[in-house]
């Protein structure tokens, strides 16, 4: 019996061996193709450790930071049984009207490898400058909340918590 081209049928056997043919290609083709590497998005630019003044100057520049211990309240506790797992509540005292807000919430912890932990973007619409997190923490650490108000003005609050237990493989 000789097959007409309309009359032929693919096999489910042809088909998924064909399939995987292709994939194989699709996944070796990059791998062996040359060219350069790109990073995606910005942590291409993060550099596996930095100082904590380093990160500082990246986020900052050369802005003073005023001493912001009496409008913000930074919860977190003094011993942290865990490293792993340290809860943190920022709150800061801000009418939060359009023309006077929190615009970002910054916690730092200054011996961690990548010292900024969170950063929070807020609006008027919130209400109210509160934001909370569990942050790791590797070594007993000084922890900053870094307040930037809608004028450009930044405020801080920190305090040392000790750890136990390490929480960044120690």
């Amino acid at each position: 019996m000789e097959r007409t081209p309309s009359t032929s049928h693919i096999t489910r056997r042809t088909l998924l061996r064909a399939l995987a043919v292709m994939g194989l290609a699709g996944v070796s083709g990059p791998l062996l193709a040359p060219g350069a590497v790109q990073a995606q998005g910005t942590l291409g630019a993060l550099q596996p450790e930095e100082k904590v003044e380093a990160t500082m100057k990246r986020l900052f520049g050369s802005r003073p930071i005023k001493d912001g211990s009496s409008a913000i309240k930074l919860d977190i506790p003094l011993i942290a049984e865990n490293g792993a797992v340290v809860p943190v509540t920022v709150e800061v005292q801000s009418p939060m009207t359009p023309a006077n807000y929190v615009k970002h919430i910054y916690v730092i912890s200054d011996k961690n490898r990548r010292p900024m932990n969170a950063k929070f973007t807020l609006t008027p619409a919130m209400g109210a400058a509160l934001v909370g997190a569990n942050v790791r923490l590797g070594e007993t650490t000084d922890v900053r909340a870094v307040a930037e108000l809608s004028d450009g003005t930044l405020l801080m609050a920190k305090r040392e918590v000790k750890v136990t237990v390490g929480g960044c493989g120690g």
